[in-house]
């Protein structure tokens, strides 16, 4: 309530010249380099408030056209396609986003662009496990991996995404079977990526399903960890991906200048920037990566995934997840 109540009063102020108002739920450490670059480069100032998601939402409904803000900035796909399903975002007509971002990471009707990558893939304890035992998302809920196998919530959207793109590709009958086995062969479920691989690097469990950033954080913490990436489905659909994004907000006073910074965010000369902070991958082909992420390997991602389904998807998994009892 308190972080609404500050987000509401920041709608009153007034608008100044050369000023963007962004709203985002990505960390302050994250963002504020970037900001900070663009601003040295146009004379714009980057007038910013954090928040989770779900806060940050409705605060903008709250503030309906009374609000200063321009652009929500945020994680997930789900997290994206509800800002736009609650009337927020307004379309734009951008040549350099339609040609830079691919489809299937951008909003079908271009309400909301990908801006970064983040991929959502296995960690496993390599003192356990051969590479030659793993191969896909589905094979987890092989009966082989019981006691072996741990679980974050299902609560988090990361994991709802994962299941909404498991719907979309097999159906929710075949879904409902691969979740059921995920959670038999669980040990545990964790509130968070870094207990999941906490727990692999203690022996509790030896493998899960995490966001690469996590891995290279903890890594870097402790690069003595028994800890390993595998990239799964590589011999059919791909490593399920997700986005870091943004749209230029519906009460906009300055959308042509919120689209300018948009279009900025996904050019080459920010594009390694907003991605290597946080350690995900660019979305503009050709950009160079991070060197710690370029030192995981290559991949093939999922690309066949409209990511704007995650949402659309989104309760569907959420109530498949109840139903198997995956809490």
């Amino acid at each position: 309530m308190r972080i609404l109540v500050l987000l509401l009063s920041f709608f009153s102020t007034s608008l100044l010249a050369n000023e963007l108002v962004v709203f985002t739920s990505r960390n302050e450490h994250l963002i504020k380099d970037i900001f900070q670059q663009y601003e040295k480069k146009t004379g714009v100032k980057i007038n910013y408030r954090t928040g989770e998601p779900g806060a940050l939402i409705q605060a903008l409904k709250a503030g309906g056209e009374n609000s200063s803000a321009d652009i929500l900035l945020t994680v997930d796909a789900g997290n994206l396609w509800f800002a736009k399903n609650e009337g927020l975002f307004r379309a734009l007509d951008s040549e350099i986003l339609n040609k830079t971002i691919p489809t299937h990471l951008k909003d079908p009707d271009n309400h909301w662009f990908g801006l970064s990558l983040r991929a959502r893939t296995f960690v496993y304890n390599p003192n356990k496990i051969q590479t030659s035992e793993l191969s896909t998302y589905e094979d987890l809920a092989n009966p082989k991996w019981k006691g072996r196998l741990c679980l974050r919530t299902s609560k988090k959207v990361y994991n709802q995404s994962l299941v909404a793109m498991l719907i979309d590709q097999h159906g929710e009958e075949k879904t409902q079977q691969i979740v059921k086995g995920w959670v038999e062969n669980a040990v545990d479920i964790f509130a968070n990526d870094n207990a999941v691989m906490k727990a692999i690097s203690a022996g509790q469990c030896d493998i899960g399903i995490v966001n690469t950033y996590y891995y290279g954080r903890l890594m870097q913490e402790d690069s003595k960890l028994p800890l390993k990436l595998f990239w799964p489905n590589q011999d059919s659909t791909g490593v399920h991906i997700n986005v870091s994004g943004a749209g230029v907000l519906k009460q906009s006073k300055r959308p042509e200048e919120a689209q300018k910074f948009l279009e900025w965010l996904a050019s080459s000369e920010a594009q390694n920037s907003f991605a290597a902070i946080n350690m995900e991958y660019p979305v503009l082909s050709g950009t160079a990566w991070d060197p710690l992420v370029e030192s995981w390997g290559k991949f093939k991602q999922n690309t066949s995934f409209q990511l704007s389904k995650a949402g659309v998807l989104q309760q569907d998994a959420i109530k498949l997840m109840h139903h198997v009892q995956y809490r």
